[in-house]
């Protein structure tokens, strides 16, 4: 039974060990998107919220905005969703 306990706790803390550092490398992860944001170098997917290279080559333009995309999923549902909003006016 001591061995069973010791077990349970060996992999407790095993898993609580793996489970902060993939925490704090999302945690860095966000906070380096969100400074790379703050200086233009990247922009937020306006369908999924990713942050993308302001360089990317998936953008759509409207008027004198130029919105970017992580995927060509992301732009197709952002055209679609915007060809609708267009048709309910």
């Amino acid at each position: 039974m001591l061995k069973f306990a010791i077990f349970i706790i060996a992999g407790f803390l095993l898993y609580k060990l793996i489970m902060g550092d993939q925490k704090k490398k999302m945690d860095t992860k966000q906070s380096r998107n969100e400074e790379m944001a703050d200086s233009g170098e990247m922009v937020k997917d306006p369908v999924c919220g990713t942050y993308v290279s302001s360089d990317s080559d998936i953008r759509v333009k409207e008027g004198g905005t130029v919105h970017r995309f992580c995927s060509y999923e992301c732009r197709d549902a952002f055209l679609e969703q915007k060809g609708k909003s267009d048709h309910e006016q």
